[in-house]
């Protein structure tokens, strides 16, 4: 397996990893807790939205027909019976020739059917009682917000498998959703390889670098609604890392290697992956960066070998892994987000293979420019902070030029 592999197209690969995603077990949480997951019901309006007429203005409630003919030369007169505060019930039906004051909001009474706003309106007092003239005719329903015109009871508010952003939150609150049902959060097991890697910690050593692949996948799990399990490194010796890694499997719904893939003297994975007795999904992909990444099946649950290189780890999980995730989660459909952008620089460098370049994006005039993030090397990891999506760039000695128009990946705010 070392030097011979079979090497697949990125399409291809991710169309042999969508059969074997499985969507996760569920959980009732309280909805303060609900921020950041993924539904894992429907939610429908139980009631309508608003549930009583509605005022939409402070000022007088009354009967639209009583104002026919009012003009500034001939006012129409009204006597106040009540005033409606905002969460208060009417008390009085508005009869001919009467008015309640009422809030902004608050509940219109019966027999009313509009709302004059309290500019429109002047105010006298007589024998105590107060009155009020509109001097122009007012239709009906101005002002009134009407029972269901927001949300009709049992409109699909929130589809299975979105994820609970703030107004999902506000919505669910809205309608009474205390607990909501949501997917348990994977949970996946990191491991880097390599005799190189000091923990974070560790003050350098020479010809050693400190483990920042491992907290590169954490970050990245998070932001997918996993929960990460960061393994100690794992040893160059086969034996040992296998043990470990199939250990694992007992507490995570998958596991994800970085490191140990290529095809030097010390990429265990390799090892591993020649003796095992899971299933090799593939264990080349025509891509850079990232061309040795890995991917098996073991007791039905995925086993993710990625590059070293940080800029490779990266791809290698935007490409591959979080779309498992968030099928886990109940994402009816966990492709990727592409759009179309203008190139802003030109991007020559030759390739054989697909590229997938670190990039970030910009409007200037109206138009969607997308720009590399820096020197595009996997082994860099600097460009990965400003980069939220990814170029593709067709295999081939041109490149894409500046102007031209490219497939783009979007990695920022993908629900």
């Amino acid at each position: 397996m070392r030097f011979n592999r079979e090497i697949v197209k990125v399409a291809e690969a991710q169309q042999r990893v969508r059969p074997y995603i499985r969507t996760g077990k569920t959980e009732k949480v309280a909805l303060l807790d609900s921020f950041g997951r993924y539904l894992a019901e429907d939610i429908r309006a139980n009631e309508p939205l608003p549930h009583f007429r509605r005022s939409g203005m402070d000022g007088f409630a009354i009967r639209s027909a009583d104002t026919k003919g009012a003009s500034r030369d001939n006012p129409v007169w009204f006597q106040v019976i009540e005033t409606i505060p905002c969460g208060s019930v009417p008390e009085k039906d508005v009869q001919p020739g009467t008015a309640s004051r009422i809030m902004t909001g608050a509940a219109v009474p019966n027999g009313a059917d509009a709302v004059v706003m309290l500019e429109m309106t002047r105010t006298e007092e007589r024998d105590g009682q107060v009155f009020i003239s509109v001097s122009r005719e007012i239709p009906p329903g101005h002002n009134i917000t009407p029972v269901g015109s927001e949300v009709e009871q049992g409109k699909l508010l929130l589809e299975k498998g979105r994820k609970i952003n703030a107004g999902a939150a506000a919505l669910l609150a809205t309608f009474g959703y205390a607990e909501v049902e949501v997917y348990k959060r994977p949970r996946v097991a990191v491991f880097a390889t390599g005799s190189e890697l000091l923990d974070v910690e560790s003050p350098l050593q020479p010809g050693k670098i400190r483990n920042s692949n491992s907290y590169l996948l954490a970050s990245l799990l998070l932001d997918a609604g996993a929960c990460p399990l960061i393994h100690k490194t794992l040893p160059d010796d086969p034996d040992r890392a296998q043990a470990a890694i199939l250990a694992a499997f007992d507490e995570a719904d998958l596991v994800i290697t970085t490191g140990g893939v290529s095809v030097g003297d010390y990429d265990i994975l390799v090892d591993i992956f020649e003796r095992w007795d899971g299933r090799m999904l593939f264990n080349k992909v025509a891509m850079r960066p990232g061309s040795p990444t890995t991917v098996g099946i073991w007791k039905d649950k995925f086993l993710f070998a990625l590059s070293g290189n940080p800029g490779a780890c990266f791809v290698g999980f935007e490409l591959f892994v979080r779309p498992v995730l968030k099928g886990m989660q109940g994402k009816a459909d966990p492709d990727l987000p592409y759009f179309t952008a203008t190139m802003a620089e030109d991007f020559t460098t030759p390739c054989p293979f697909e590229r997938f370049v670190r990039a970030y994006r910009y409007v200037t005039d109206g138009k969607v420019f997308v720009k590399p993030a820096g020197m595009e090397k996997s082994s860099i990891t600097l460009t990965i902070k400003d980069t939220d999506c990814l170029i593709v760039v067709p295999p081939g000695g041109r490149g894409v030029l500046a102007g031209d128009q490219v497939k783009v990946i979007s990695l920022a705010e993908w629900e």
